[in-house]
């Protein structure tokens, strides 16, 4: 992450905004693995003559070229945000109470998922990025204690986090999604040993991983699309070598296991051919549990 101080409409924020977009999308679908009503709301409210589709009908307007990979990073983020949506449910039916989304961008699942009664759900991330949602955001009301804590994950966002109420004495549910390729493979790291410590027993996580960002860094089309939107992705993914996130964890204490995007897809009955592309082939779904 290059910028210091990114809002929803430069840079890495506009990975934010295409996020929701295609969230947008497949919440329109008759075969929809999620139903997101706020994302549309939020990349229209962006304007400044962001041109991202939230509608099938808007994405097959879009030519042919374009189009085809635009349709596969839909129905890998579908499958994605499925797979945390079900993560996210099944932890707090276990009893977790208080949960954190790492760079939370435009997640609206604050607002949209169905949490116990008593669940404090934090989101972190840049103080421009978490006000223009709660501005666009504000009449909803959030089916959990909702706290937003501005804060840059290269600063000391544990102390921004406890402060905003984390009980460290008790189990916490973390969620790091579309975060891990962009960090370099120390900060990685050490984001993971700070997760750990941070983590009271029973406490789970859940992280996207990518096997391989070379492989979408070096594809043509979405090099292109990234040059259309304003980003230079090649300064804000890092491709420097790790190895698999299991493999820290476990040193780390946690036991987890990984899922293949592919698989995933399988198991929710969407054809994983319709996201074919590098993101399905490198990308993991890792999911952990800090012994009690």
């Amino acid at each position: 992450m290059a910028e210091q101080d990114w809002d929803i409409i430069s840079g890495v924020g506009r990975t934010a905004l295409a996020v929701a977009a295609v969230r947008a999308i497949e919440s329109c679908r008759h075969d929809r693995l999620i139903d997101d009503p706020h994302a549309a709301t939020l990349v229209r409210a962006a304007g400044q003559g962001v041109a991202f589709p939230t509608t099938p009908e808007a994405l097959a307007a879009i030519p042919d070229d374009e189009r085809s990979w635009a349709e596969r990073i839909d129905h890998y983020i579908g499958v994605r945000s499925r797979v945390f949506d079900d993560f996210l449910a099944e932890v707090a039916e276990s009893g977790v109470r208080q949960f954190v989304i790492l760079a939370a961008g435009l997640d609206t699942r604050a607002y949209r998922l169905d949490w116990p009664s008593g669940t404090a759900v934090f989101e972190l991330d840049q103080s421009k990025v978490l006000q223009f949602k709660r501005e666009n955001l504000d009449h909803l009301e959030p089916a959990c204690h909702h706290r937003t804590v501005g804060v840059d994950l290269r600063e000391d966002w544990p102390a921004a986090l406890i402060a905003a109420g984390l009980d460290l004495t008790a189990p916490t549910g973390w969620l790091a999604e579309g975060l891990l390729p962009y960090l370099p493979a120390q900060a990685e790291r050490a984001l993971l040993e700070t997760m750990t410590e941070l983590s009271a027993p029973g406490s789970r996580l859940a992280v996207e991983e990518f096997g391989d960002t070379g492989r979408i860094l070096d594809d043509p089309k979405i090099a292109e699309f990234g040059r259309k939107q304003g980003m230079d992705l090649r300064a804000i993914l890092h491709d420097d070598g790790r190895p698999p996130v299991t493999e820290v964890l476990a040193e780390l204490g946690w036991h987890g296991e990984g899922e293949r995007s592919e698989d995933a897809a399988h198991r929710l009955g969407r054809d994983p051919r319709l996201a074919s592309g590098p993101m399905l082939e490198i990308s993991r779904f890792v999911t952990a549990a800090k012994p009690g």
